[in-house]
């Protein structure tokens, strides 16, 4: 067991009696009730469960909480998931503007036996963020958007409701900068919480690797903070499954001077399978060759060529040097390559040019009062690698054939990205693997195969599935039988039969201790949070 150091008692509360009521309504199966029995309770259920979401509004009304019930103006629109293959219903989303009000939400929602989820940027892959299955209590973080850097140490204080894009604006401001991924609208609470990937964590590691302390609600409604001197295990385990064990209010982040330029670039190539396998393959030759400066990150990905057999094969992401420091850099790769047929673009400038220059999403990285992404109806699974048994020439080639056969006559709009996370000298290799909950610290590669539905609109195609899993069966069955292969948490699926081992590898079994001593009644519950039994 693992104690926990609270810097405070919970918020005393002396104008509200709160009631403890039976478990959600969500949870109760009136099924395993004898007939009569069940025709002689549900009436009084259904009065009983009224009155406890007629409790729970005055509750939160009291202390001015914003929340949204079923039937409100605005539910709707705010209960529906980034990935509209799930279609989920919270029993509120509240929108707490501090710690005091997230202390009470939470609190409130312990006392009525309610699963608490936090949200932060609203992009969860699989609606972990709405609950994952009907009944949750939402704590929407997203009014919360305080940034403060420390003038003398420059760490950066950051509340859990900024995008990715918004922070990379503030720091830069200053002349700071944070590694993380370029779609502007993630937010950082998920991105921080599970991993945090971009172009400069072979520079600066993972989001995650920088958090240095944070502010945690746990599942009483205490409040406490973690760091290495305080905690220090609940700071080991936000560090990589953050959710299963409390909401974080606020992340302090190591932060660091921006490099005074550099170059983004995207080249685009249509190949034909043994062109594209080649180019695979030199691309891991490269990455294990020793050459890659931790000035450089980048990715490949294929996608849909215009012809069965084709792909398009891309190449790009940024460099943090100079010009003639870049072209040095990418010419062993460039020299097995052909000329690209498609497009060449590239930019310099400054850090946060470059950013912007590479960022997804609709709009510029300031997304404060600019239209959300929207919605998606997709699939998506991943699959790291590790560096000491890099891919055999057979997973390589039998993706690609797969991609240019099987892909060409999917009629899904798919994408597979090969983000490049090791090779010599990469920041988030040299993390020792127990210092943090992340646990693939040996990683080379982390794919991404992802798949929407033609139009982006439900339903999703059953064929989808099949496509998306056969993506990652054609590299893994090319494998040798004991390949210690991972999967990246903030790519989530639901679909994945041992998730545990494939997300968490060895450390699950201590955040399994972890979440039995800091939330044993499961609170913070949602399909793959972590389970104490």
């Amino acid at each position: 067991m693992f104690p926990v150091h609270r810097i405070r008692p919970r918020p005393i509360i002396h104008d509200i009696k709160v009631a403890r009521v039976s478990p959600s309504f969500a949870s109760f199966s009136p099924t395993k009730m004898k007939p009569a029995l069940g025709f002689l309770l549900l009436p009084w259920l259904a009065a009983s469960w009224a009155q406890n979401v007629n409790q729970l509004r005055d509750q939160l009304a009291a202390h001015n909480i914003t929340a949204l019930f079923k039937n409100d103006a605005g539910y709707s629109a705010a209960a529906t998931s980034y990935n509209i293959r799930y279609t989920v219903e919270p029993l509120a989303i509240t929108y707490p503007t501090d710690i005091q009000q997230i202390s009470f939400v939470v609190e409130t929602g312990a006392e009525q036996k309610l699963r608490v989820v936090a949200r932060s940027g609203g992009h969860s892959y699989i609606a972990n963020s709405l609950g994952g299955k009907d009944g949750a209590l939402v704590v929407d973080l997203s009014r919360m958007k305080r940034i403060t850097v420390d003038s003398q140490t420059k760490n950066a204080v950051v509340e859990p409701g900024n995008r990715l894009g918004d922070i990379a604006l503030a720091l830069n401001a200053v002349g700071r900068g944070l590694p993380h991924g370029r779609c502007a609208y993630v937010g950082i609470g998920g991105h921080s919480g599970f991993g945090g990937w971009g172009f400069a964590s072979r520079m600066w590691g993972l989001t995650l690797d920088n958090v240095l302390s944070a502010t945690v609600v746990l599942a009483d409604g205490s409040i406490v903070t973690t760091s290495q001197y305080s905690n220090p295990e609940l700071y080991w385990g936000i560090r990589g499954s953050s959710a299963s064990f409390g909401i974080v209010s606020s992340i302090e982040f190591r932060t660091f001077a921006v490099p005074p330029s550099g170059t983004g670039f995207e080249y685009l190539w249509e190949m034909d399978i043994p062109t594209a396998s080649h180019a695979f393959a030199q691309f891991q030759s490269w990455a294990l060759s020793g050459s890659i400066p931790q000035t450089f990150g980048g990715e490949i990905a294929f996608m849909k060529g215009s012809s069965y057999g084709l792909v398009e094969f891309a190449f790009f992401g940024a460099y943090f040097g100079s010009d003639e420091s870049f072209n040095n850099t990418v010419s062993p790769f460039f020299s097995e390559l052909p000329v690209p047929n498609v497009s060449a673009n590239l930019t310099s400038g400054s850090w946060i040019e470059v950013l912007e220059y590479l960022a997804t999403g609709v709009g510029p990285l300031n997304t404060s009062g600019q239209p959300d992404i929207g919605s998606d109806t997709f699939y998506a699974k991943s699959l790291m690698t590790p560096m000491d048994v890099p891919l055999t020439n057979a997973s390589m080639t039998a993706m690609v054939k797969y991609l240019a056969e099987e892909g060409f006559n999917s009629s899904d709009f798919w994408h597979v990205e090969v983000e490049l996370y090791g090779g010599k000298g990469s920041a988030i290799n040299q993390v020792l693997l127990d210092d943090t909950a992340f646990a693939h610290r040996n990683t080379l590669f982390t794919f991404q195969p992802y798949a929407s539905s033609s139009n982006l609109l439900p339903p999703y195609p059953e064929t989808g599935f099949g496509f998306v899993d056969g993506i990652v069966d054609s590299i893994t069955s090319n494998m040798p039988r004991d390949w210690e292969w991972g999967a990246y948490p903030n790519y989530i699926e639901d679909r994945l039969p041992d998730w545990q081992r494939r997300y968490y590898g060895p450390h699950y079994e201590r955040l399994k201790l972890l979440k039995a001593s800091v939330d044993p009644a499961d609170r913070f519950q949602f399909p793959t949070s972590i389970q104490e039994s």
